[in-house]
């Protein structure tokens, strides 16, 4: 495995998004992973690679490292696909609490290249408007999807499950520049673990607000969300949003369950009695939605491997619902098509077993003749249809904005 070499700090800042559209606008496999616009915690990444055939970060011993990205590899792991990732050799670092920008990677010398090239940058071209491209076409009508809430409840009423993620997709045809799609998606919903990730004749345009695992210094952290609110322009209106999420009992009962679940999944790579709830039921506020967030965390046992630890949490709880097994039958059942990338995970591997990886929702798959945004929710007993089919129309409206496309009508 190659070793990383010491980080490479540049003089002075630089803007992420300049950096980015002026090194590796065009590059076919390239990666920006996003801490989000103007903030001042977390950190960015970006770069280019080379499509891995070779070797399977997975098989890697997880947690040995800091949690810091060194090298390694970023890509995707879709909910019901094969994997695709990037060997990653140097790329540049964003601190945006120290606002401090390094060069970091395998190879001093390509290390010493990137920040001289990131540090030749000029401001970032505007990014164009969207080019209005009418409304997207929905795998099921909104009905439609009621119809299959009502056989989920039956589901859960017959005991075979306590709750499902249900989910659809809507599709836009055409080209689309996926970078321009990234640009405008985050200036509209910026979020800490949102990305780019290009692969050849695939891009993964993601503002996502989850993150599924984070593995460091041999701990791996997950961090469920469950629950969710509009965001309203009259504060008084919005903070009642939130306070009514913080407290409904169906969003509690479901962001638990999920907890429950990502607990039982941890406990097969952890240590007896290391799983702890971090945070429980907290809200989360992005800009278009409030979200109840939790966060479980194990220590792991020796030897474990990231394969190990995908094969016992992956697809996350968030997206399956509960018991996971009997969850995802019944859903692949009800939906009737694959889900592809959506409702998978996304971000690094380092060489060190490091990890951060993200939920791919809030995203956007753009791909050579079309694009698509798959959007979902959690489906327990005291679900109401309309507001459910409401949710989906939430959480979809601005990846598809950022196509320049509308919801269907009465989503």
């Amino acid at each position: 495995m190659p070793r990383s070499v010491p980080p490479l700090a540049l003089p002075r800042w630089v803007d992420p998004e300049a950096v980015f559209t002026h090194l590796w606008a065009g590059a076919p496999a390239a990666f920006w992973l996003d801490g989000g616009v103007d903030t001042d915690a977390g950190w960015s990444w970006m770069g280019a690679g080379r499509p891995e055939h070779d070797t399977d970060p997975l098989d890697l011993v997880a947690g040995l490292g800091g949690g810091a990205f060194h090298g390694g590899w970023v890509g995707w792991i879709p909910y019901d696909g094969d994997a695709a990732w990037l060997r990653v050799d140097a790329a540049l670092a964003f601190d945006h609490a120290a606002r401090r920008v390094w060069a970091v990677g395998t190879d001093a010398t390509a290390l010493a290249a990137l920040a001289e090239r990131a540090l030749g940058v000029g401001v970032a071209a505007p990014v164009p408007p969207a080019e209005p491209r009418g409304v997207a076409s929905g795998r099921h009508r909104p009905d439609e999807y009621a119809g299959l809430i009502a056989a989920c409840r039956e589901h859960i009423r017959e005991g075979d499950a306590y709750q499902l993620c249900l989910t659809t997709r809507f599709t836009i045809p055409g080209r689309f520049f996926a970078l321009d799609v990234f640009r405008r998606l985050r200036r509209t919903s910026s979020s800490h673990h949102g990305g780019f990730v290009r692969i050849g004749d695939t891009a993964l345009v993601s503002a996502s607000p989850e993150r599924f695992l984070e593995v460091r210094d041999g701990t791996v952290h997950t961090h469920p969300i469950k629950g969710t609110r509009p965001r309203a322009v009259d504060p008084v209106a919005d903070a009642a949003l939130a306070e009514e999420l913080r407290t409904d009992p169906k969003e509690r009962a479901e962001n638990v369950m999920i907890v429950d679940l990502m607990r039982n999944d941890l406990s097969r790579v952890c240590a007896p009695s290391s799983i702890g709830v971090d945070r429980l039921l907290e809200v989360e506020t992005y800009p278009h939605v409030h979200q109840l967030v939790s966060e479980v965390s194990g220590r792991l046992r020796p030897g474990t491997t990231l394969r190990a630890l995908r094969d016992a949490a992956f697809p996350a709880g968030s997206m399956t619902g509960a018991p996971k097994a009997s969850a995802m039958a019944i859903l692949e059942r009800l939906e009737g098509a694959p889900r592809g990338i959506y409702s998978g995970t996304f971000g690094w591997i380092g060489d060190d077993g490091s990890a951060d990886l993200a939920m791919v929702i809030r995203s956007l798959v753009v791909e050579a003749d079309a694009a698509s945004v798959g959007a979902g929710g959690g489906i327990t007993w005291r679900s109401v249809a309309a507001s459910e089919v409401a949710e989906v129309g939430i959480k979809a409206r601005a990846p598809l904005a950022a196509l320049g496309a509308e919801v269907p009508p009465g989503w």
